[in-house]
């Protein structure tokens, strides 16, 4: 008998979605099922106004109407996933960031750093196609739901079928950008060695980031493109209305380069409202946690920056062109129009909160965590003395430090963006008694819904703060040093 050499095995990779239950990954989940249901929502209420619209007699000639709605409904639907998509992007960047011994063994025992980032964007693409197909079935269960009763509140007779193709459009949307935002924020694993296999998780120091200078330049661009579209919207605005296109893209440009500078940006800001929680050991503590580490505390403070931005920009928009039609109209407004202005603001405002909504889950779920992540520096805390209650109090005054910071930015751009929104719209217009352009369109501050904004950045700040608190102090002193 001859003997035959065993044939080199090659294991079989398995269906494992163990992974699934890591923390952080069913809040992205949820996010990627709100911007889906959210999109096929929108896009099946888009489709039944048209269609309502072209069956009127006195809009049906024109599909112009039509148009608009439909381009609005682009647009809120881009918002929602472009702020999803940089929830998601922080929140797989967290996740590496506590994968860091993990990713370094694997380098040690031969993986390539390409073969572990293309693990983190197929997860990425798995959790984006999960939450895209619920978010399909809860935005048709809901559209279903709202045209089963528009018809008869509105009094119209339209035949329309929430079953249209355009509505998997958003949910195969969803899928894609998730899975580019997990590969965009895997790419710590790029930079992660071997030797890091003796550490736990690693967020990089400030002394790191103001080393990547490749980055600065990118933000700087960005940023600088940004800020010479809007001058042009601004500038075109005064010929055509379309120059809000043009800001648009400006204000879309720039908010990505805040974002991607926001690790370079943040610290100096907080710093200066870090000096207002006072000098008790648990305050300066809060302070330095969100210093030391700025790419974990700007990952908590972006997306609040993003939600506040948003609903103050439609709000100041919204009251600037009210008190340009005010000013119009010789110092008052007509009720009916200005009932029109703030039912259109309110519903405007409505939708603009899903956005919001998507970043206060992604700040309650990065805080979350982050606390996960920082197990053994609360362990060594505790057993240098500090008591449980003064850890809660650290955690609640770290995300209140954060949100407070990224609030106050958040209005400061809303109202510049909001401003430069109804100038470019409105800035040739010819508005009496001159009936001359170009227009200056004053800056309204509604004060009300700035005041909704802060009670809502509180109330979130405490609901954030409910579950890191609570993991905060369950770890006994000496487990969490063992780790």
């Amino acid at each position: 008998m001859t003997a035959v050499a065993a044939a080199p095995v090659t294991p079989r990779r398995s269906l494992d979605l163990a992974w699934l239950r890591e923390r952080g990954m069913g809040a992205t989940v949820l996010v990627s099922a709100i911007s889906a249901a959210f999109g096929v929502l929108l896009v099946s209420v888009t489709g039944f106004l048209g269609a309502m619209l072209l069956a009127d007699p006195y809009f049906g000639g024109s599909g112009t109407v039509a148009v608009v709605v439909g381009i609005l409904s682009v647009l809120l639907v881009g918002v929602a996933v472009y702020v999803a998509s940089i929830v998601t992007a922080n929140t797989f960047s967290t996740i590496v960031a506590g994968r860091t011994r993990r990713i370094a063994l694997m380098r040690l025992i031969g993986a390539s750093a390409r073969s572990q980032r293309g693990e983190i964007a197929r997860q990425g693409l798995v959790v984006g196609v999960i939450g895209a197909f619920v978010g399909l079935v809860a935005g048709v269960l809901a559209a279903w739901m709202l045209l089963l009763w528009a018809p008869a509140a509105l009094d119209v007779t339209v035949e329309y079928s929430v079953l249209q193709p355009a509505i998997a459009l958003p949910a195969v949307i969803v899928a894609l950008t998730t899975w580019a935002a997990a590969w965009a924020g895997s790419r710590r694993v790029l930079t992660v060695t071997p030797l890091e296999a003796l550490t736990g998780a690693a967020d990089r120091s400030m002394r790191d980031v103001a080393q990547a200078r490749g980055r600065h330049v990118g933000v700087i661009v960005l940023f600088v493109i940004g800020v010479v579209l809007l001058a042009l919207g601004v500038l075109a605005g005064l010929v055509s209305p379309l120059g809000v296109i043009i800001a648009f893209f400006g204000g879309l440009s720039s908010f990505t380069g805040l974002a991607l500078g926001a690790p370079l940006i943040m610290p100096p800001i907080l710093r200066l409202t870090g000096r207002v929680f006072g000098g008790s050991a648990t305050a300066k503590l809060a302070a330095e946690n969100a210093l030391r580490y700025p790419e974990r505390s700007s990952r908590m403070a972006i997306g609040v920056v993003m939600g506040v931005t948003l609903v103050t920009m439609f709000a100041v928009a919204n009251e600037s062109v009210k008190l340009l039609m005010t000013a119009s109209a010789g110092g008052e407004l007509a009720p009916e129009v200005g009932r029109v202005l703030d039912t259109f603001a309110a519903v405007m405002m409505g939708l603009v909160a899903v956005s919001a909504v998507i970043a206060g889950v992604g700040l309650v779920n990065l805080l979350t965590i982050g606390i996960v992540q920082r197990r053994r520096e609360l362990g060594l805390l505790r057993s240098l003395g500090l008591t449980s209650g003064q850890i809660r109090r650290m955690v609640l005054l770290e995300a209140t430090h954060v949100t407070v910071t990224a609030l106050l930015f958040g209005l400061l751009l809303g109202i510049a963006y909001g401003w430069i929104a109804a100038q470019s719209l409105l800035g040739s217009v010819r508005i009496p008694p001159a009936w001359s352009s170009p227009t200056f369109v004053a800056p309204g501050i509604p004060w009300i819904p700035v005041a909704i904004v802060i009670a809502a950045t509180a109330i979130l700040t405490l609901v954030a703060a409910v579950v890191p608190t609570r993991l905060a102090t369950r770890v006994a002193p000496v487990e969490a040093l063992t780790e």
